[in-house]
């Protein structure tokens, strides 16, 4: 039995991995569960995409959290949780007019939340989610 059978965790990926080069990983399938890492505005390959443009960023941040959901079975549709890392709340209108885009009914619980920085100064945005795989 490998470890991942013993603990019931499984890494999720994508190709290409961008969190790969960092060490971690995209996210964690628990039993059910999914489990993303902060999802920032880059694309596959690590690069921040819309230097000082929120609304670029936050829209490839969500085209992440889909991505990483998605690969690990689940989706904006299961999605229970979501926490958004903003390093500006003055950004807020601008992102609930997206959510619409991406949450579906039932929405998921969220907290929206004014960090003083991010991992890179040039993100504007990070977002974790939590989805149920059926």
């Amino acid at each position: 039995m490998s470890a991942v059978e013993r603990s019931g965790r499984a890494r999720v990926t994508a190709d290409p991995d961008w969190y790969a080069p960092a060490g971690i990983s995209l996210g964690i399938r628990v039993g059910d569960l999914v489990f993303t890492s902060g999802q920032a505005p880059v694309d596959g390959y690590g690069a921040t995409v819309g230097a000082g443009d929120f609304e670029a960023q936050a829209r490839q941040a969500l085209a992440n959290v889909s991505t990483v959901l998605g690969r690990a079975g689940s989706g904006f549709d299961r999605a229970v949780k979501l926490t958004v890392f903003v390093t500006d709340v003055a950004h807020q209108d601008v992102f609930a007019r997206l959510r619409a885009e991406f949450y579906v009914a039932p929405f998921p619980a969220e907290s929206f939340v004014q960090v003083a920085a991010l991992a890179d100064p040039a993100w504007l945005i990070e977002i974790e989610a939590v989805g149920v795989v059926e």
